[in-house]
């Protein structure tokens, strides 16, 4: 494995180390896990995306109920 050497303030080192899941935990690590999460969080798979494309329909047709009106129907107070 190719290593390299970065320069980091200490503010952010200390970010970095807030961030580490146990006390031997590598700064390399911290940082493919945040960069794995960010990753994730950005993409969306297609079930979701139409999942939200029929919720705007829905919206925008009017097919939606408050909450109030679900409370009713459903004979709740």
């Amino acid at each position: 494995m190719e290593q390299s050497t970065i320069k980091l303030s200490k503010k952010i080192k200390n970010e970095l180390k807030k961030q580490m899941n146990h006390p031997g935990e590598t700064y390399e690590s911290v940082i493919n896990r945040l960069l794995k999460s960010n990753q994730q969080d950005e993409i969306l798979n297609e079930e979701t995306i139409k999942n939200i494309e029929e919720g705007i329909a829905d919206i925008k047709a009017g097919r939606v109920y408050t909450s109030e009106q679900v409370r009713q129907k459903l004979g709740l107070k």
